[in-house]
């Protein structure tokens, strides 16, 4: 109400209130668009977009004619390359919409049996320093990634994990797929990150899960061959060397939370760059 009457003020009284809930629409969409581009290559490609519509304008002002048709001939395709170089923001974009309660309420969580059936095998992996990915779906459907791996459709537990990533399986390569407290598919390739600034130690599962992560809002756990820690990846953020209670933790609020996840959630993480 408050809001209303500080319109009226300020515009005049012809403002209704479907105006503010416009305005407010409009708002929100637009501070959910920089919260997704903030910190990404985005946010200089728009700018580099923006500026070329600016000399656009600069050169149909100056009658700088050279100019002004080169940028004619290319802006007609402006979306088209917007489409192409922000694809990644705008998948991002449409699941933060779809991250509202109602749809939560048709979405499967992990059940707390599943997720204490990983916890033992991660752990139980991670001592043995035997590599494995394990990927649990949220809201976003991984079917393209299930279609690419061999499917199995079983009850998570904590032998069937074992069997899956022991040296010997021919399923330990790739990884594991969990979709509502059931194992869809194992040996599933998942997409490698493109980030040049990660460290050199991060083997190809780490930036496979990353690359996952990246594109979808599933939360993949990983266990160093090399090393035996276990990381959690999550939003393009990963937090390593984790002990079984902590992951659990940290996964059972993940798996209940929203793409849009409190900082508190991932603490003490490391934000990939």
């Amino acid at each position: 109400m408050r809001m209303y009457v500080l319109a009226m003020t300020l515009f005049g009284t012809d403002v209704r209130w479907t105006d503010i809930v416009d305005i407010l629409i409009v708002t929100f969409l637009i501070y959910q668009l920089l919260l997704i581009v903030r910190g990404t290559g985005a946010v200089q490609l728009g700018f580099g977009i923006l500026s070329l519509i600016v000399i656009y304008f600069v050169s149909a002002w100056f009658n700088l004619h050279t100019v002004h048709w080169i940028l004619t001939k290319i802006l007609p395709y402006l979306v088209f390359i917007v489409i192409i170089l922000f694809q990644h923001e705008i998948r991002k974009a449409f699941s933060a919409l779809g991250q509202t309660p109602f749809v939560r309420l048709f979405t499967r969580r992990l059940e707390k049996q599943p997720l204490d059936e990983i916890i033992l095998a991660v752990t139980s992996l991670a001592s043995k320093q035997i590599g494995a990915i394990i990927v649990l779906e949220k809201e976003m459907g991984l079917k393209n990634y299930i279609e690419g791996g061999v499917a199995i459709d079983a009850r998570v537990s904590y032998d069937l994990l074992m069997s899956i990533f022991h040296t010997a399986s021919p399923l330990h390569d790739g990884a594991v797929i969990i979709q509502g407290g059931r194992l869809s598919a194992a040996a599933c390739f998942l997409p490698l990150t493109l980030n040049p600034y990660l460290a050199r130690e991060l083997g190809s599962r780490h930036r496979a899960a990353i690359g996952l992560c990246e594109e979808t809002d599933a939360v993949a756990i990983v266990v160093s061959e090399e090393t035996g820690k276990i990381s959690l990846v999550f939003n393009e953020q990963m937090v390593s060397d984790l002990d079984g209670p902590e992951l659990k933790k940290r996964v059972s609020e993940l798996m209940t939370a929203g793409s849009v996840t409190p900082r508190r959630l991932l603490r003490k993480d490391v934000s990939l760059p």
